[in-house]
């Protein structure tokens, strides 16, 4: 069975977050996850090895950054964007 992007960025993230995959919703932000700076970090180079990309991420300035991390939904929309980029 091939998990699907989304699958596989929300088993990263509840790693991270010590939580079980069911308890991810797509509405949830990485506060309502309860991670923190290093465990968005950690999620982040996670999911570069996971799908082999490079996301243009800015730990010391999130906000500034091209990565949406407003939500697990966003990081999905993002993820899937960077694996269609090197897919063409």
């Amino acid at each position: 069975m091939t998990q699907t992007v989304k699958d596989r960025v929300i088993a990263i993230l509840a790693e991270q977050a010590v939580m079980d995959v069911s308890d991810v919703r797509m509405e949830d932000s990485l506060e309502d996850l309860g991670l923190d700076s290093l465990g968005l970090v950690e999620s982040i180079f996670a999911i570069e090895e996971a799908f082999d990309i490079s996301v243009p991420f800015n730990a010391n300035a999130p906000d500034q950054s091209d990565f949406d991390i407003s939500s697990v939904a966003a990081i999905v929309a993002a993820v899937e964007g960077l694996v269609a980029g090197r897919a063409a």
